[in-house]
């Protein structure tokens, strides 16, 4: 049987994530993938959907509400590839105890501002000119490692490179296994 992926998208959700079928169509073979619109998970619905208001939105409450939906509605322990805003949100979750094999998070956003890290194994990846990006000083304190990627930016994650590399990250995972 297929091991768990659980995808987390970026604070645009579908809206603008046609990217995402490019990991789609990398790893649904390989796992079965649980995918969650961050917006929907987040409980949000901004009647302007501008990067301030939406930004805004999961501030002022919504990333905690999505950590508390997605407690409630993953059990199992699954590897989990999250975007962004996403990335923060399973970071949190697993900060509570959402049962994670592994955890790919490109670009989350929000971590820098943890004052702890979660037990488990992770890839952190962000563009070297993200301005999210925490600082290697923080990484230290915090105790993990990021894999700064030269010449990107904050959407690296949209990017066909990035994308066929980290697909290829998470399909040893499970590839290697069977042999």
């Amino acid at each position: 049987m297929a091991e768990k992926l659980v995808v987390i998208s970026d604070m645009w959700g579908v809206k603008k994530g046609l990217w995402i079928t490019s990991y789609f169509g990398y790893l649904q073979q390989y796992y079965n993938i649980e995918f969650y619109d961050c917006q929907q998970l987040a409980d949000i619905n901004v009647a302007v959907s501008t990067e301030e208001n939406i930004h805004k939105a999961f501030v002022d409450g919504g990333i905690e509400t999505a950590v508390a939906h997605l407690l409630k509605k993953e059990s199992e322990p699954s590897h989990y590839l999250a975007f962004s805003t996403g990335g923060t949100i399973a970071w949190k979750a697993a900060l509570r105890g959402l049962p994670i094999k592994s955890l790919t998070a490109i670009s989350p956003t929000r971590i820098r501002y943890e004052e702890e890290a979660p037990n488990i194994p992770m890839n952190l990846i962000f563009g070297e000119c993200d301005t999210f990006k925490p600082e290697m000083k923080w990484a230290k304190k915090v105790g993990v490692e990021l894999n700064v990627v030269p010449s990107f930016g904050h959407q690296l994650y949209s990017d066909e490179k990035i994308i066929s590399e980290v697909c290829l990250e998470l399909l040893e995972k499970v590839t290697k296994k069977a042999i």
